[in-house]
């Protein structure tokens, strides 16, 4: 097994932490990661915004009821909980009243963080998720994760998810303007681009397949020409 970085949580040749900085845009995020997302770490994205918010959490499980950290979390007066989910009744940062609602209190962002279907299973096993106030997005956004085929164009990874309500925030007043959240999706495109060229190396022999499933790849896939900076 690669030896791997514990904070980004990829193997060491392919770490990430160079390509992103921290940002403070004044959200705590906390990400529920299904177990089976905690071992993708080749397609898995919350560890990005672990490295590149400030204070983000990931707590792993699938029960999360009697949690802990969470309920620590969800009954701290300092913040203002929401779950990001869609539904006619979620806040977004346009809508009215959010702000005042909102008030002194630090946005307190409950993202889940897995496959479509794996979501549907935590919301089963934690209904008290859904009680929560939601939060959501007034735009409609494609994911750039050509590497991952989501059940719909508008399902978005959850580093775009933190990524997306950043900029929503900042549009309406509620995360300064100056706080530059693009480091983190710079550090997706580097993922990106690696996964498929490892990818492509696996269909052209170069690179040895190391799961099952490799087998299933046999076409080479175009890398998209993104910009990457590396910050270190």
């Amino acid at each position: 097994m690669s030896e791997r970085c514990y904070k980004c949580f990829k193997a060491v040749q392919s770490c990430l932490c160079s390509y992103t900085k921290e940002i403070d845009p004044g959200i705590k995020f906390v990400l529920l990661m299904h177990p089976k997302e905690a071992k993708k770490q080749r397609t898995g994205t919350g560890y990005i915004p672990k490295i590149s918010i400030k204070g983000t959490e990931i707590i792993v499980g699938l029960d999360f009821s009697k949690d802990a950290r969470l309920q620590q979390l969800l009954n701290d007066p300092q913040y203002y909980p929401v779950m990001m989910y869609p539904g006619e009744e979620a806040w977004t940062a346009k809508k009215e009243g959010f702000k005042e609602t909102v008030g002194n209190r630090t946005l307190l962002v409950i993202i889940l963080d897995a496959t479509w279907f794996c979501s549907r299973k935590m919301i089963e096993h934690n209904p008290f998720l859904l009680d929560l106030p939601r939060v959501s997005f007034y735009g409609t956004y494609e994911s750039i994760f050509t590497f991952k085929h989501e059940p719909r164009p508008e399902y978005i990874s959850t580093v775009e998810s933190c990524y997306y309500f950043i900029k929503e925030l900042q549009s309406a007043g509620m995360v300064d303007s100056a706080i530059e959240p693009e480091p983190m999706i710079n550090a997706f495109k580097k993922m990106i681009v690696d996964q498929l060229t490892a990818e492509n190396e696996r269909v052209m022999g170069i690179r040895p397949g190391i799961h099952d499933y490799d087998s299933k790849y046999k076409k080479i896939k175009a890398i998209p020409d993104f910009k990457i900076i590396k910050y270190e």
